[in-house]
Formats: structure tokens, sequence, C-alpha cells
């Protein structure tokens, strides 16, 4: 069929009708270019198109030589992806004097870069300050990929030639330019003007004044875009509108092409139009530059067909996709909640030359997780795509997701994410199956927590220590005492006590904190007698201090029997200070029996006590405690020297309240 283009002015009825008939085989765009066409005269001039095609065409991976068909999965919110920093890489490389031409492909092939029309935008940007540095990579382009320089690119280098006083060079480039139809951009005049009045030289200043006059009027691709887009835009496009043009006797470049496309691309169908005719009339041969502009402007929701169309003409013709036209494009699929085109784009692009980096893969992953719903058809599709080119998933992806999933409170769905990334051969490592261990289980997430457990027992690996730790630690910040205490049993069980000690650590700690510091102890007694668990010697101060503070004088004094056996010196500061204030003779007796080996202490632990109980006001309970002592202690000089010293201490009191 030809002039197909021709379709975008048909009537909707007329063209849903045609496009139904239409075989998936000849989807793509014919295009002619005989310069003597004589094309038919319209048969309607109605509203343009903007229906929908039920299915987009496929595009071709020149890498497996396989055509594919995009699934057609919901679709979700994205955002734009960042520019990566590939033209500090390629600055650094040029700056390198000694380095020969062929050193320098060698270099850019090991970082990955491919020269494209905007990196060699965003490198000249950089280098206003390197005049020397600019200038070899401009005229390497210039030799080696001479079709990606545009008028933008040339007037970059002259700015950079111009504001460094490099008048010679300067007035050379304006030639070359002269010659390709390119005018000095009015921001580059400015500021060379500036330079060259800076400098004195009066003569270049008219000199400039004059080209830039001359080349403004109406040879330069700015003036010449502007009539032409005034013609396309005022009009509906017509017979009328094609003499119009061509009675402009415009020579066409890329850069025309695509100026003309950038500035009509608010109607993108008129855009699209002249993209159609231009070349159909023999005018121009399109190429990467102007295909990418294309797609560019037709990236949106309502051409998304004509924009799959493109590009999909765009990869048959040998062309790629530019990192810009990615960017652009996926950021507006995002803003529209196009999840599905999103992924399907990234599919596209990895598919060519200029592949997405990883920050694309992590980008795309997030933007999923934190969908409407989360469609794992779309996730497991990204991480195919990703993986199929030999990369390799890491743990700082599966951390990004998750703090996704965790934003949208979706954590729940963790299992089935990480299943996802372990099909695409990822396994998370320790650390952060640590920390996913411990948001399942502390959000009351049981079941996921479960699963999450089984799930890593069955791929082959092991939960270390710090794992279960988080397990516990988890089920305890959301006041599951009951289930922390079974995870401990069941690490116990599994992993042995060798290495339980922070876990048990962790477990008594957040019972003790909940004023649940007897239970704490019967839990430990059953481990230690039963398990031969042996317990930091910070975790039995810690509880022996919440017992004496929770009324758990009896089981207190259990764990000195437990820390005696397994080697630990006893802690005695807290049950000196409980008896003294609080205990009994009896129980200041009972503790000093069960802190030693030997039937009793040393003598200095019985003048510690008593000296505690006369502080703390207890003369009579001193004397109590003294009257359950042996012997020894009652008769003991030191011991008689102490109550009597306190004797008389209250005797002299009673004396001065009397008087």
């Amino acid at each position: 069929m030809r002039h197909q283009w021709r379709l975008l002015l048909r009537p909707h009825h007329i063209l849903r009708s045609q496009l139904h008939n239409t075989t998936h085989s000849s989807s793509h765009f014919q295009v002619l270019s005989n310069p003597n066409l004589n094309l038919p005269p319209f048969r309607s001039l109605t509203s343009l198109f903007h229906t929908t095609v039920s299915q987009k065409p496929q595009f071709i991976n020149h890498r497996d030589a396989v055509s594919r068909r995009f699934s057609s999965e919901p679709e979700q919110a994205i955002e734009e992806k960042d520019t990566d920093h590939t033209h500090i890489v390629v600055a650094d490389i040029f700056a390198k004097p000694t380095v020969g031409v062929d050193d320098i492909r060698k270099e850019l092939e090991l970082n990955s870069i491919v020269i494209s029309h905007e990196l060699v935008l965003r490198v000249l940007g950089n280098l206003e300050s390197s005049p020397n540095v600019a200038k070899r990579f401009f005229d390497w382009v210039l030799e080696s990929y001479g079709q990606k320089l545009s008028s933008k690119s040339y007037n970059l280098m002259l700015g950079i030639l111009g504001v460094n006083g490099f008048v010679k060079e300067f007035w050379d480039l304006v030639g070359v330019m002269n010659k390709k139809g390119y005018g000095i951009s009015k921001g580059v005049q400015n500021k060379v003007l500036e330079r060259f009045q800076k400098d004195g030289l009066g003569g270049d200043v008219e000199k400039l004044r004059a080209v830039y006059a001359s080349g403004s009027v109406d040879n330069s691709a700015e003036k010449v875009c502007s009539k032409l887009c005034k013609i396309v835009r005022s009009e509906v496009w017509s017979d009328d509108v094609e003499r119009q043009i061509r009675e402009l006797g415009i020579e066409y470049s890329s850069d025309l092409v695509k100026m003309v496309l950038e500035n009509v691309g608010v109607e993108p169908t008129k855009a699209l139009i002249f993209f159609r005719w231009v070349e159909e009339s023999g005018l121009f041969k399109h190429d990467e530059r102007t295909y990418n502009a294309m797609a560019k402007v037709l990236g949106r929701e309502d051409c998304i067909d004509r924009f799959w169309k493109v590009v999909d003409e765009m990869r048959s013709n040998g062309y790629d996709m530019e990192e810009e036209t990615f960017v652009k494009v996926l950021g507006r699929f995002c803003k529209r909640k196009m999840i599905k085109d999103a992924v399907d784009l990234y599919d596209f692009s990895m598919a060519g030359a200029n592949q997405p980096s990883e920050d694309c893969c992590v980008f795309l992953l997030r933007k999923v997780a934190v969908g409407k719903q989360l469609d794992m058809g779309l996730f497991s599709r990204v991480v195919r795509i990703f993986t199929k080119s030999g990369n390799l998933l890491t743990n700082s992806m599966l951390g990004a997701v998750f703090k996704s999933l965790t934003s949208v409170g979706r954590l729940g769905e963790c299992n089935k994410v990480l299943k996802a990334m372990k099909e695409g051969g990822f396994v998370a490592n320790g650390h952060l199956q640590s920390k996913i261990a411990f948001q399942l289980s502390s959000t009351g997430k049981k079941d996921e927590a479960s699963e999450l457990m089984e799930n890593v027992e069955a791929s082959g690996s092991t939960l270390d220590h710090r794992t279960w730790a988080s397990f516990i630690e988890g089920h305890c910040v959301a006041g599951d005492f009951d289930k922390a205490s079974d995870c401990f049993k069941q690490m116990v069980e599994k992993e042995g006590v060798s290495s339980a000690g922070y876990a048990f650590h962790i477990l008594v700690n957040a019972y003790c904190q909940k004023n649940r510091a007897i239970e704490a102890c019967t839990l430990l007694v059953g481990l230690v007698n039963v398990e031969q668990l042996k317990p930091w010697h910070t975790t039995y101060k810690e509880l022996i201090s919440k017992l004496l503070v929770q009324g758990g004088f009896q089981n207190a004094l259990s764990l000195l029997v437990l820390m005696k056996n397994q080697g630990f010196p006893p802690f005695v500061d807290p049950f000196i200070e409980y008896v003294s204030k609080s205990g009994t003779g009896d129980d200041a007796i009972n503790f000093l029996k069960e802190m030693t080996s030997k039937r009793f202490p040393a003598t200095s632990m019985f003048l510690r006590t008593f000296e505690a109980f006369f502080k703390a006001g207890r003369h009579f309970e001193a004397q109590n405690f003294l009257s359950k002592c042996p012997v020894y202690i009652r008769n003991h000089a030191d011991v008689l020297n102490l109550f009597y010293s306190m004797k008389s201490r209250k005797g002299s009191s009673a004396t001065n309240v009397a008087a």
C-alpha cells in the first residue's frame, strides 16, 4: 500500500476497518524514496486519527535474530530514570594526550560506551574549560561518527573555541559550518562577542556580527525550521501544504528534520505526517537521529501504537534507540502510569546496542513493586530481560526493591519477589535475609516469616545465627513471645547452642522489658539444664537485676547457682541492695550460701551485708540477720565493732534528741 501516512487523515471508522483487515506481516511501514512520485489527491481531510490498534508490531532482536511480541500485563506507575555519568568517563579518556585512536576505541568498549548524538552534546557541554580535550574529542567524532554531529554540536564546539581565545580555529569551524548550512546560535554569538571585545579584537567583533546577521536571516537551520513549522502547524495537511513546503526549496538534513519534528511535536499526528511525507517525497532518507526524534514525539499515551510501529521500523532498518529517547519516553510512560509499555520499552532497548544500565532495571523493579497492584508477571519479566543479557542480580538490587515494598505496606509480598529473583539466579546474603526476617516478624506477618524460613532452607542454604536472632527479635517486637520462644527452640534444635548466645540475650531482654523476667528465668533454666545452653554473662546479670525488681528473688538465687556452675563470677551487688532494702535475715543467709561453692563466703561479704542493712536504716533486720549467722561471724571482732559503733551512734542520736 503506497503512502500509508495518508491513513492518518482518513475518517476514524474507515481507518479502523482497514486496520482490522491488515495482517501482522504488513506491520512495517513501506518506505518509498522515489523523487519522482506523483502523490494522489486527498479524498477527505477530517479530524485527526487518535485510535489505538489492538496489537503492537514486533521488534527484531539482532543479537538472537528472534522476533517476539510484548506480553500484555496490566499497567503500573513508574518515574524517570536518572542519567548516568558516561560523559565524565569519555572526557577522562580524551584527556590523556598519549592515547591513540585504537586505544580510545578499546577504552570506550571496555566501559560499554556507545557514541550517540546526546552523549556528544553532554561531553562538549562539560568541556568549556578544557578546549584542547574538547577539540580532540570533537575531531575524533567528526572523523569516526560524523553523522552524530549536529548544528548544536558544532555550536557547542564553536563556543568552546571562541571563549577560550582560539580565534583561527573558531573561524575555520565557522567556514565548515557554512558549507553544511549551519548558522551560529544567538547564545554562542553573545558569549564569543564578549570574549573578542575583552581581547580588543575589533575586526573579529564586526566580522562575527556580520556573519551572524547574514546567516540568521534566511539560511540558518533555525530560520528554515521556523518557516517550515509555521506552514505545517497553521493548516490541515493538504496538497497546498505540500506545495508551500516544496516552494521553500529546502535542502533537508538530519538536523533540520529533527528540529521540525521537535517543534511540531505538540501535534504528534502532524509531526508523523511530515515525517512520512518528507521521505516518501524523495526529499530525505531518515536516519537514526530522525527516527529517534519521531519516537520521542510519539512516545505518549494517545500515540502508543504509532510509537511502537515507528520504533519497530527503526530497528528493522538497522537503527538503535538512543539513550536520551529511552529516558524521555520512559519518563513519560511513568507519569502516565503506563508500566506495561515501560517494561516493553526496557525490553526493546535491552535488545539493542544502547542497553540501559543496571540502575534502570532496579528502577523498573521498584516501580512495579509500588504499583497499584504487585504484578509479578511484569516483575519476573524485568528480571528475565536483565539476566538474559548476562547481567547478575545483586543484594543491593533486592535491598532497593525491599525498601519499595516496605514503603507501600506490601512487605508480605517479599517471598514472591525473592522467588522471582531466585529464578533469575539470585539468593540473598545473610545480612539481607536478616533484615527481611526482622521486618516480617516484627510486623506480625508470622506466616510470611515462616515461609521465608522454609524457602531459605529449601534452597539448600542455612539461616545464620543473626538471621535467627532477627526472627526472634522481630517476634518479640510484635509482642508474640510464644512464637519468639518457639523460634529460639527451633534454632537450638537445628543449629545447636554454640552460637545461640546473641539470640537468647535478645529474647531475655525482650521478656524483661515486658515485666516477664520470671518467665525468662524459667526458659533459661530449662534450656541450660536440658540443652546445655551457656547464656552470656551479661544475660545473667541483666536478668538477675530485673528479677529482683520484679519480685523474683528465689528465681534470681537459682541463676546464681547456674552462673557458679558455668564458671562465671558471682553477681552480688543487686542482691545486697535488694536484701538490705526489702529482704529478711533469712533472705540474706540464703543469698550468701548460694553465691559460693563453700558453706559460707568470706567474712567481708557478711560485713558488706551488715553495712547495707545499717545504711538502709534497718537495724532490727541487721540484728535478725546476725542471729542467723554462724558463731564465728557473730563473734568476729570486725562484726562486733560494727554493731557497737552503730549502737553507740544510735544512742548518741537519742541523747541529742532528748537534750
